[in-house]
């Protein structure tokens, strides 16, 4: 049997934000609980949500005590904050980070049981659904608007750990291409590559199946045809981001990832390494190793990726020409898929052991060894 969970409701295409005052009110919410970060209040993206909750005379609090790769202290300050601030429900205004964040607090608030963040780890049984969360990405990438997964770093332990929950998927998704347009080319480029991991990693993993594969191929393509744009910033190509990172979410977040994301997670943890920038970092390299164990799969990923002629090819062509064209799709928005000078060789081992131990790596489709994950990280060092 599988199952399949996605937002209840979810909104798409330029003005989307506009549909969230209403949705608070027919929800029959209160006050709201604004998470985003310092940096999207700085330069004004987050205040295009609360405007429009101020002319609606809808009452909020702020809440950005986020960082990039959000900590356990994060989620303790924003439970402590939305306690304070007498909400009812969320709206989270940002990246993966802000709504990871708004995740983890939703969680809590509702199932004060799990108020140790460490034990939300894994697939943990609470019993309430998160506080009404209504997300709204700024980034086209980790498509956390529509998963059942958050990813929290554990700073005195130096790792980062996954949280699997059917409780925590925000019941609203608002993607809004023009709330990204303000990224930057670096950052843009980063989490668009994430987004085409997910959608990799998701056709490929051990857990995948038939409507599963619909969605991730459907993401590679449009990935594929769309981030070169995006990166210019072009109105295309930030439309095609948008829809192809949420459609890839709704794949993976139904069926795993694989040891890409598991590495990713230890990069991020050992050197704060930004998550789309070492799943990309990453992603070639991951390929070649799981080419063995994929079948026909990437003959599918390279015809999605735009390579041609790829029914006449034997399996080792279709299989390299599918890398090649994800190498240079990454070179191509400037993504350097290299750890030179970033990971230290004293830290390999004890990475790799982290990275084995990730809740995304049961999920690669080739069986893997801390051995053979040290491999990957030094081939690219």
């Amino acid at each position: 049997m599988n199952k399949f969970m996605l937002n209840e409701t979810s909104y798409h295409g330029a003005g989307a934000i506009k549909a969230i005052p209403e949705e608070i009110k027919n929800r029959g919410l209160g006050k709201v609980f604004v998470a985003t970060d310092p940096d999207l209040i700085k330069f004004g993206v987050s205040q295009k949500v609360t405007a429009l909750l101020d002319e609606a005379g809808i009452a909020y609090s702020i809440f950005s005590d986020i960082k990039p790769n959000p900590t356990i202290e994060n989620v303790q300050n924003g439970v402590e904050a939305f306690k304070a601030a007498d909400a009812d429900c969320i709206v989270a205004i940002g990246g993966g980070s802000s709504m990871d964040t708004a995740k983890a607090i939703g969680i809590i608030i509702a199932n004060p049981e799990f108020a140790d963040v460490r034990s939300l780890e894994g697939v943990a049984p609470t019993k309430n659904p998160s506080v009404p969360i209504i997300a709204v990405p700024t980034t086209a990438g980790t498509a956390a608007e529509v998963t059942i997964n958050y990813v929290i770093t554990d700073v005195e332990k130096k790792r980062k750990f996954v949280c699997v929950d059917c409780h925590d998927i925000p019941v609203v998704a608002v993607v809004d291409p023009d709330m990204m347009s303000s990224m930057p080319k670096s950052l843009t480029a980063a989490t668009g590559m994430d987004a085409l991991t997910h959608a990799i990693e998701g056709y490929i993993t051990l857990g995948a199946w038939e409507l599963s594969d619909m969605f991730h191929l459907k993401a590679i393509e449009v990935i594929s045809r769309s981030l070169r744009g995006a990166v210019e910033n072009t109105k295309e190509g930030r439309e095609g981001m948008a829809l192809g990172q949420y459609i890839a979410g709704m794949g993976f977040s139904n069926v795993g990832l694989g040891v890409d994301h598991s590495m990713a997670h230890t990069l991020s943890a050992y050197y704060d390494m930004p998550h789309g920038k070492a799943c990309a970092t990453l992603l070639p390299a991951v390929m070649e190793y799981n080419a063995e164990a994929t079948g026909e799969k990437y003959r599918e990923i390279a015809r999605a990726m735009g390579v041609q002629g790829v029914d006449s090819m034997t399996q080792e062509e279709y299989r390299r020409s599918a890398i090649d064209a994800v190498a240079k799709l990454a070179e191509d928005v400037g993504i350097v898929t290299s750890l030179k000078g970033v990971a230290k060789e004293e830290d390999i081992h004890q990475m790799s052991v982290d990275a084995y131990n990730d809740a995304c790596r049961p999920g690669n489709p080739r069986e893997t060894s801390v051995e053979d994950i040290e491999k990957i990280y030094r081939s690219l060092m």
